[in-house]
C-alpha cells in the first residue's frame, strides 16, 4: 500500500538515496532540506516526478514541521550536522541543530501520531573498545571540553528524546545507529575518509592517512543502509527498539588506503599526517568502530549485500562524474 513519507535531510547523501528507494517503490515522498550540506543535484532523477516534492527549509522551523508532518504516515529524521570537520568547527550549531531539531520533529509527530525513524550514530559508543558493539552496551564518552564528544552527546540526547516520546506519549519510534555509510553522492569535504582517499587515488595525489592509520572502521554501502532504514520504517515490530546498521567487515585505515590504491590501479603514494595538522589541537580519534548487527538480522532479516571493494568502485564511479 502506498504511503506518504517525510525525509528530513532528504537532499543529503543518505537522504537522497532513501528518497530514491522509497519513491521507486510507489510511496509519496516529501523531502525537507536546508541545503547547507545537501544538494538538489542529488535529487535530479526525482524532481518533477509525480508523488515527489521538495521543501527547502530547516527542521528548526517548528510551524513548517507541523505543516509537513500533518499529512504524512511516517518520518525518517536524517537532518543533522554531520562530518568530523563540521562538528569540530561548529560545535554550537552541532548541538542546536541535532538536539533542538529532533525535539521539534518528535513534537510535531505526536500530533499526527506518525512513526519516526531517528538516525543516530556509532559515535554514541564513545571510547568502548570491546567490539563488536551491541545496542544495550554501556556508553563511554569523553570530556565536555572536547568538541568531538558534543556530537555524540547530541545524538545520544536524540535517542533519549525519542524513547521518552514513545514512553510518555506512545509515539512509535525507532533508533538506527549508523556505522560509516559510504557511496556515491558522498562528499569528501566534511572529513569522510573513503571519498577523500578515492579522490586522491584518482587524481594521483598522495593518499593522506591521519595518525598512524591503525584505527579500524566498518564501511557499509548506502544502498544497504537505505534498505535497512526502509525496512525499519515499515516494520511495526521494530518500534521502540535501537538497531545497529552497518557492515561487520573491519579494516584498518592504513590497509584501506593500500586497498584503494590497489583496487583503482592508482600510482599514488600513501602519506601519514598527524591529526593536529587537520583538526584543532587536542582532537581525539577513536580506535575501533565495529557493530554487532544480529538484532537487525534476526528481527528484520537484513544483511548487507555489498563488499568493501564494491563500495570503493561505486565511490570512484561517482568521483569521475558517472554516478
Amino acid at each position: 500500500m502506498s504511503k506518504h513519507y517525510l525525509i528530513t535531510g532528504g537532499a543529503g547523501f543518505i537522504g537522497s538515496h532513501l528518497a530514491d528507494f522509497l519513491h521507486e517503490r510507489g510511496h509519496r515522498i516529501t523531502v525537507l532540506d536546508d541545503l547547507s550540506t545537501g544538494s538538489l543535484t542529488n535529487l535530479d532523477k526525482r524532481i518533477g516526478k509525480r508523488g515527489f516534492r521538495i521543501k527547502q527549509g530547516s527542521v528548526l522551523d517548528e510551524p513548517l514541521m507541523n505543516q509537513l508532518i500533518e499529512s504524512v504516515d511516517g518520518v525518517v529524521h536524517l537532518a543533522a550536522v554531520v562530518g568530523v570537520r563540521l562538528i569540530a568547527e561548529t560545535p554550537v550549531n552541532t548541538l542546536l541543530v541535532n538536539m533542538q531539531g529532533t525535539e521539534i520533529v518528535l513534537r510535531a509527530a505526536v500530533r499526527r501520531h506518525c512513526k519516526v525513524v531517528v538516525a543516530s550514530t556509532s559515535e554514541v559508543y564513545g571510547k568502548r573498545e570491546d567490539t563488536p558493539f551491541t545496542e544495550n552496551a554501556d556508553l563511554i564518552l569523553g570530556p565536555s571540553n572536547a568538541p568531538r564528544w558534543g556530537y555524540a552527546v547530541s545524538k545520544l540526547a536524540d535517542e533519549h528524546l525519542a524513547m521518552a516520546y514513545q514512553q510518555q506519549y506512545g509515539l512509535p519510534v525507532v533508533i538506527a545507529r549508523l556505522f560509516n555509510t559510504v557511496g556515491a553522492r558522498q562528499s569528501a569535504d566534511y572529513g569522510m575518509v573513503i571519498p577523500r582517499l578515492v579522490s586522491q587515488a584518482l587524481t594521483g595525489t598522495p593518499l593522506t592517512v591521519y595518525g598512524d592509520g591503525q584505527q579500524t572502521r566498518c564501511f557499509c554501502s548506502v544502498h544497504d543502509v537505505t534498505h535497512a532504514l526502509a525496512t525499519l520504517l515499515e516494520s511495526d515490530e521494530a518500534n521502540g527498539h535501537i538497531f545497529n546498521v552497518g557492515s561487520e567487515e573491519e579494516v584498518r585505515i592504513a590497509s584501506l588506503a593500500t586497498r584503494i590504491v590497489s583496487v583503482l590501479g592508482s600510482r599514488s603514494r600513501i602519506e601519514n599526517i598527524p591529526f593536529e595538522r587537520v583538526y584543532r589541537p587536542g582532537f581525539e580519534d577513536i580506535n575501533v568502530r565495529k557493530p554487532d548487527t544480529r538484532k537487525l538480522r534476526e528481527m528484520c532479516g537484513w544483511i548487507p549485500q555489498r563488499a568493501l571493494d564494491d563500495i570503493i568502485h561505486e565511490v570512484a564511479f561517482g568521483c569521475r562524474g558517472l554516478g
